[in-house]
């Protein structure tokens, strides 16, 4: 009979790796977690250098345009000041705390926590080297079950200068604060990022080698967000990209793949993330993996080697930390049992909401309209675009842009899309009612909110495309 010194083994200590350890130790498993502090501590990407500092410092960004807008309804001030490092400070004592708060629900719930890198040497065996006293020490441990949760990394393609470019893991302690940025991507961390300095103050060019930001939203999303990040300020450079970067006194000197040269003072790479791999021994334990490294899982996220599982960024599937979080608890009740009462937690990919903090924020959830038309017979669309009421005063140009997708042969609507203030908050209430299958009547017999911009969502009644 085999003996193991702990019934899981988690490497890595990030969103989806911590509920899983916390959560099987409360139902009465062994657990222990590697976490080598690659993000800077507990919490992993999201706490660390992810969905937190990155949402603080866009509500930071609000503020000068708040400021500004703030006149339109009698108010007068001096223009205000940001004090960078006071920021940067502010964002680093609440990452600390949330670090605290997850290292103290671990060793509340009994999991023994390792501050060391760990790599696989089998099935169940797992090799683990810590820095100690100027000198490394490595010990093995043998773990019935494993938990690969070691999330994802930025990604910066090869050409010449890469080496003076900025991530996302290091723009948020960018010294000084930047007067001129340019930030190359057209995902949602290029574009979130891109609002958030131009709303703190510099001067920003995004480049995107695409035809469009946001490839995957639905196109009038994209279209409707570039057009108003453009009136914010924004120089967004479609079919650009880099060929070089060099140091001058005056700053970087990027050069362009069409010769054209911008000097600035940072550049900040956003273009994709790639599972986070390096030295884990997957290939000696016989891991399966994807060309682009992320580990292959079932639907209770195990491997083809049956003691190894994997959940997160790692296995590339949606790269959302809630869904890493939905995500571990599927094996948690797939190894332990689900808690008293409760079914076995089972993880749709369908209908799942997610918002993209741009400057106006977006809120989506199901089809865009193009991969409506190829999902389903026959489809109406919906659609309103308007000045929000704040703005009838404030003096701004932002619009607000809503658009629902039904299926005509069910009347079920099955996208729901927003660019406007607060979107996230807006859209996550209509998620509950989309993943229950709210059909366009139950939409137009709900009573708005007034004076809401999400009203409009349920007093749309002619769509603009019928087909």
């Amino acid at each position: 009979m085999q003996s193991f010194d702990t019934d899981l083994f988690v490497i890595g200590g990030g969103s989806g790796g911590v509920r899983a350890a916390r959560m099987a130790a409360q139902r009465g498993a062994r657990v222990m977690m590697a976490e080598a502090g690659g993000t800077g501590g507990l919490g992993g990407t999201c706490v660390n250098v992810g969905c937190i500092p990155k949402k603080l410092y866009s509500y930071a960004a609000h503020y000068a345009e708040s400021f500004e807008e703030s006149h339109g309804f009698g108010w007068s001030a001096t223009s205000p000041k940001l004090d960078w490092g006071k920021l940067k400070d502010n964002r680093r004592k609440e990452v600390s705390r949330l670090n605290g708060v997850y290292q103290k629900l671990l060793l509340g719930a009994g999991v023994q926590i390792i501050n060391a890198h760990a790599r696989l040497v089998d099935a169940n065996t797992v090799e683990m080297t810590s820095t100690a006293e100027g000198h490394f020490e490595t010990k093995r441990l043998r773990a019935k079950d494993i938990l690969i949760a070691t999330g994802g990394r930025p990604h910066v393609p090869d050409f010449p200068g890469k080496e003076l470019v900025l991530t996302s893991n290091e723009i948020f302690d960018i010294d000084p604060f930047p007067a001129r940025l340019m930030v190359v991507g057209g995902g949602y961390i290029a574009c979130e990022f891109a609002s958030i300095f131009n709303g703190l103050g510099a001067k920003v060019t995004q480049l995107y080698r695409g035809e469009q930001v946001l490839r995957g939203f639905d196109d009038d999303v994209r279209h409707f967000l570039a057009a108003e990040v453009i009136k914010k300020g924004i120089d967004l450079r479609l079919k650009a990209d880099v060929a070089s970067i060099r140091q001058t006194p005056e700053g970087l000197l990027v050069q362009l793949q069409n010769g054209n040269e911008l000097c600035v003072d940072a550049v900040l790479y956003a273009t994709g993330r790639l599972p986070n791999i390096a030295n884990l021994g997957l290939e000696q334990a016989g891991v399966i993996q994807t060309g682009d490294g992320a580990v292959v899982v079932d639907e209770v996220y195990r491997s083809n080697v049956p003691s190894i599982y994997a959940v997160g960024d790692v296995t590339s599937r949606v790269q959302l930390t809630p869904v890493a979080l939905a995500e571990a608890m599927v094996v948690v009740d797939h190894l332990y049992g689900p808690a008293a009462g409760k079914a076995p937690k089972q993880l749709s990919y369908e209908f799942i909401p997610t918002a993209v903090f741009t400057h106006p924020s977006i809120g989506t959830i199901g089809f865009s309209e193009a991969e409506a038309r190829k999902e389903f017979a026959a489809i109406s669309v919906y659609r309103s675009e308007f000045k929000a009421l704040k703005h009838t005063l404030s003096g701004s140009a932002e619009r607000t842009l809503m658009k629902l997708i039904v299926d005509s042969a069910t009347d079920r609507v099955v996208g729901l899309h927003m660019v406007g203030a607060d979107a996230g908050e807006t859209v996550q209430g209509f998620a509950v009612a989309m993943k229950a299958g709210a059909t366009k009547a139950i939409f137009d017999n709900t009573i708005g909110i007034h004076p809401t911009a999400a009203e409009e969502f349920v007093t749309m009644r002619d769509p603009v495309v019928n087909s």
